[in-house]
């Protein structure tokens, strides 16, 4: 066994390698790049090493700053996560001649597989259903129409080299091609160093499975059943679960031996996917085709390690050690239900704009760190952030994944929601009310999914989740409960209100403008005349309150604001103001403030790079119409015209670094 490993990756994932190598009594060495400086996975390492600017360009990708690292600090072998060099033929060869072990397959499963267009190929060789497209070179734009239009719409253009989402353009008609083709292409060779596209037919109602293969060097392989990653935004997964509500036995029988025959046929060895894309208009199931195989280990293997009990990371280490695994099929069965959310640093509430920043305040459900035994029971979060770290521009917008096991798939999507309430994340946009929306959706709840799932069920962008009269009734009988501590509190402070004076216990609160009366007694409180049965505690400042209602816990975020709270739960963030009731009839008297129009100026969403600037002062603009193009996070943002003018200013100019809200331009 190795007695020291470098990490070639960051954030999570690196702090996820190194929990299983110290745990296993292996020294690990992290490396570094000047943004990640004071990270964790840089603290929770035996050693570390800076190796170059933030730019993955210039730190993370450069394989000869990992092998000097590697000869450094005498790590005989380096795990490369996911991203950056883990699918790069060209280091695992760089290693092999340095004698380092690499913790993945073989350089020749890696060059069979990771490529798109060429793992199609072999596929379809090898007898695997493959999806109907065109896998060879495409010259150029009106190549690119002249194959979809042959495919038949609508078509998926990716990039042959592309993951994460990245470098993928969904085209309806001949004007999406012409518009996206070219984009695909730079995110390509921005993000992967490759502008080759391959175009193939989009399957309609998809579901997207995969099956988990581990594989030693002596010839065996075993699948570790599938996972349901359906739920995805952009093409990026969102949502994960293990098993699938999909699955039959049969099913999973049926694929997972598929998926072993194509990775013997390339001689594949360690952890890797294989992705299937499944018809959910085929109710047998028997449609799936294969998609692509990611020769390395998935954001999302803690499902499948929860519901088969194996450490996917140590099975890694230990095949490329040399050793035998010592499973069998048979040994791997299905415990439960598990499902994993994954928390970005992006705004649902603007329409999912990337979002970059200090993290103020950060507490999860759960430490996210070995050695302390609070929490959830059945909650696990896997970070790579700490209060007081940013989140930059250079890298994924991923904050931490949040994985809850349950029984039954229904008990662990129950445990998602009280575990997202009780994550606290200030300081930046974030996803967490969206996902919990989608835990408590009839259609999620249901298991019919597709990958149109959130376009479909979010037409009009997020907005919260839908809030039921009970969590209204609670929630206003909790702001009331807060208001009378506080007012309680100024009493007992000298100078204020005087200790002759009672706290009020009347109070009128809105909830999102619906008033509700709320009288705090004793013993009990009253909402709307109706005796609430709640227990709870709250000392002014508290940022979280958990209350116990009819025997069940509701934890809300709380946050002040002038005249109420901001106050967050069950994936919604409500308006909350309170008033003493002699009072709350004068505030209809109040006069509202009139929000400035902004509509004549063209506002950056996001922090980001200006990549395009397609119109100048004095064109003629139509509704519609693409007026820049903006990179944040490795994604190419389009911001169109809102309605149709003449642009008067423009004061950016391409390859300008832009804050968030900064304007663009200014319309006549």
């Amino acid at each position: 066994m190795f007695k020291k490993i470098l990490i070639a990756n960051r954030g999570e994932i690196a702090c996820r390698v190194i929990k299983t190598a110290r745990r296993m009594g292996i020294a690990t060495v992290a490396v570094y790049s000047d943004a990640d400086a004071r990270a964790p996975f840089v603290q929770m390492a035996d050693e570390a090493l800076h190796i170059g600017p933030s730019p993955a360009s210039e730190s993370y990708l450069i394989a000869d700053k990992i092998i000097a690292a590697c000869k450094q600090t005498g790590a005989e072998a380096v795990h490369p996560g996911y991203g950056f060099l883990s699918e790069r033929t060209s280091f695992a060869e760089a290693l092999a001649k340095e004698n380092i072990a690499f913790i993945g397959p073989p350089v020749n499963a890696i060059a069979a597989m990771g490529d798109k267009i060429e793992s199609k190929k072999l596929a379809k060789e090898a007898g695997v259903n493959v999806v109907p497209g065109f896998v060879g070179e495409i010259r150029d734009t009106e190549h690119a129409v002249e194959i979809s239009n042959e495919i038949g719409y609508p078509v998926m253009m990716k990039a042959s080299a592309g993951g994460g989402g990245k470098g993928m353009r969904l085209a309806y008609d001949e004007k999406d091609v012409r518009e996206g083709f070219e984009a695909t292409k730079r995110e390509g060779l921005n993000s992967f160093g490759d502008d080759r596209v391959f175009i193939e037919k989009f399957i309609l109602n998809p579901r997207h499975i995969e099956i988990q293969i581990l594989g030693d060097q002596h010839g065996n392989t075993l699948y570790l059943n599938e996972r349901e990653c359906s739920i995805q935004r952009r093409h990026q997964k969102v949502v994960e679960e293990a098993p699938s509500p999909f699955v039959s036995p049969a099913m999973r029988k049926a694929m997972g031996e598929q998926c072993v025959a194509l990775s013997k046929a390339v001689g594949y060895y360690s952890a890797g996917t294989v992705e299937l894309i499944v018809s959910g208009a085929d109710p047998t199931g028997e449609s799936f085709y294969f998609l692509e195989m990611n020769t390395r280990l998935q954001v999302e293997h803690p499902v499948t390690e929860a519901i088969t009990g194996i450490d996917l990371v140590e099975q890694m280490i230990r095949v490329a050690a040399g050793e035998k695994l010592e499973l069998t099929q048979d040994d791997v069965k299905i415990d439960g239900w598990a499902i994993e959310n994954r928390v970005y640093a992006e705004d649902p509430y603007r329409g999912f704009l990337p979002s970059t920043g200090r993290l103020v305040r950060y507490r999860t459900p759960v430490p996210a760190w070995e050695g302390d035994e609070r929490g959830i029971d059945g909650v696990r979060v896997d970070a790579g952030v700490e209060e007081g770290g940013e989140v930059s521009i250079f890298y994924d917008p991923m904050i931490a994944k949040l994985i809850t096991w349950g029984k039954t798939r229904d008990e662990a999507a129950d445990l998602q929601i009280a575990a997202l309430d009780r994550f606290e994340l200030e300081g930046l946009g974030h996803n967490i009310d969206f996902v919990s929306a989608i835990m408590q959706h009839p259609r999620f709840r249901s298991g019919e999914l597709t990958t149109g799932f959130i376009a479909e069920e979010y037409p009009e962008g997020f907005h919260g989740a839908p809030t039921d009269e009970k969590i209204a009734r609670a929630l206003a009988a909790i702001a009331g409960f807060m208001a009378s501590a506080e007012a309680d509190r100024a009493r007992r402070t000298d100078g204020q209100l005087g200790d002759r004076l009672e706290p009020p216990a009347k109070w009128q609160v809105s909830i999102d403008g619906e008033a509700h009366k709320v009288k705090i007694g004793e013993k009990h409180i009253k909402v709307d005349g109706d005796k609430i049965d709640i227990a709870l505690e709250y000392t002014p400042g508290d940022r979280l309150v958990v209350a116990e209602i009819d025997e069940s816990e509701l934890a809300v975020k709380v946050a002040k604001t002038r005249g109420g709270w901001r106050m967050t739960a069950r994936g919604h963030i409500h308006d909350v103001r309170v008033l003493p009731w002699h009072v709350a009839p004068l505030s209809a008297h109040m006069i509202e403030k009139i929000p400035p129009d902004l509509s004549k100026f063209l506002i950056c969403p996001m922090p980001g790079l200006l990549v395009a600037l397609h119109v100048g002062a004095g064109d003629k603009v139509e509704a519609g119409q693409p007026l820049a193009t903006v990179e944040a996070m490795k994604m190419e943002n389009i911001l169109r015209a809102e309605k149709s003018g003449v642009v008067k200013i423009v004061n950016a100019a391409q390859g300008d670094s832009l804050a968030v809200d900064a304007v663009i331009l200014e319309m006549e």
